[in-house]
Order: structure tokens, then C-alpha cells, then sequence
């Protein structure tokens, strides 16, 4: 790939998705690892929501949610998701498509705790994606928790971690002209050799 310029530099795109995070961190005016998570139900209906994504490893990207929920239960049911990261300060976004698996050890428990003890009785609190009778219920099920957990809850079974490990990395940067760079990474398994290619924008 004579042609990639230096923000797609490299063959490895964790790499480079790493870079370009780093990039907008300092740019976008909040909340740079936003990403759009795209999962299907059991009828194949497509469901779309924003979450945080945590950490981005040599091999997967990492997020977090309670097992509870509908993101976590379309996430079970196919084993499959995508996401999307676009920033809108570089023009530039990341999409992301593969296979999704649990991570529910210490990995969890140490992002767990490492989050605001406001932010760690809330996941205990919160019933993610079931109906809700107002937001005094929610506030008393808090206060609730806080009186039994106290100020060093431990992780709740319900609540941890996932790993979507990619088939297909895109890279997308803005072009003049709308002419833009686009350049994927492809695999047919995990532990299959990248091909690289360049599409048209």
C-alpha cells in the first residue's frame, strides 16, 4: 500500500485505531471514545446505541454494560456486533465488525473498581433496559444500594465486560472534494493474516 499516508502508517490497525483515538482525545470536546454499537435480536432487527469504549487491545476493543440488558442479551444471542467511531474534529471514524465475547474476570473487576463509587452503586441500581416508574424509584433503589454496599462495593455479577474481536477494521479520513481515503483490514478468522485494500470513497 504505496499510496496510504501517515495516518493509516503501519499494518497493524489496533495501532492505528489506538493513534487516532489519541488524536481526538485531545480535539473532540467530549467523550472521544464514544462509540455507536450496532447488534441484531433474536428476529435479526437491528438495534444501534452509544456506549464508551474502554480500552483498545492488541487484539480486541473493550467495552463494558450490564449482562442484564438488551445490549447484553443481543450481544449473547449472536455473537456478533459492530461499531462505529467517528470524530467529527479529525473527519475521520473507524468501523469495526466481529465476533463478541464476555469478559467477566479480573479485567472487570479492575475497571470496576477503578470507576467513581457514584458511577459502581449505580450499576448495582440500575435495572438497564426494564421499565421504570419514575426517576424517585431509581433514586431510592440508589440510596438503597449505597446503605448495603457502603463506600467499596464489589462488582456486580450482573455487570461486566465484552470483547469484540475484529474480522474487518475500516479506516475512513476526510478527502477534498469528498474524495476520501478509505482503507480496510480483513481477515477470515482471528488468527488469520490481514489483507489490506483501499476503496473507492
Amino acid at each position: 500500500m504505496s499510496d496510504r499516508s501517515g495516518i493509516f502508517a503501519g499494518d497493524d490497525p489496533f495501532e492505528i485505531a489506538r493513534s487516532w483515538l489519541a488524536e481526538a482525545e485531545k480535539t473532540e470536546p467530549n467523550d472521544a471514545n464514544a462509540i455507536a454499537l450496532s447488534t441484531v435480536d433474536s428476529e435479526g432487527v437491528p438495534n444501534a446505541r452509544m456506549v464508551l469504549l474502554k480500552e483498545i487491545e492488541d487484539t480486541a476493543f473493550v467495552f463494558y454494560t450490564n449482562y442484564e440488558s438488551a445490549k447484553a442479551e443481543e450481544l449473547d444471542g449472536a455473537g456478533k456486533a459492530a461499531f462505529v467511531m467517528h470524530w467529527k474534529s479529525l473527519r475521520r471514524q473507524v468501523r469495526v465488525r466481529g465476533t463478541i465475547s464476555r469478559e467477566d474476570g479480573p479485567q472487570a473487576d479492575a475497571y470496576y473498581q477503578s470507576r467513581s463509587l457514584k458511577s459502581r452503586l449505580g450499576a448495582w441500581a440500575s435495572q438497564q433496559s426494564r421499565p421504570l416508574s419514575g426517576r424517585a424509584a431509581l433514586m431510592a433503589e440508589v440510596a438503597k444500594v449505597t446503605a448495603a454496599k457502603g463506600t467499596s462495593p464489589e462488582r456486580p455479577p450482573f455487570w461486566g465486560g465484552y470483547r469484540l474481536v475484529p474480522q474487518e477494521i475500516e479506516f475512513w479520513a476526510d478527502g477534498t472534494f469528498r474524495l476520501h481515503d478509505r482503507f480496510v483490514w480483513r481477515r477470515q478468522t482471528s488468527s488469520s493474516p490481514w489483507q489490506i485494500t483501499r476503496l473507492s470513497p
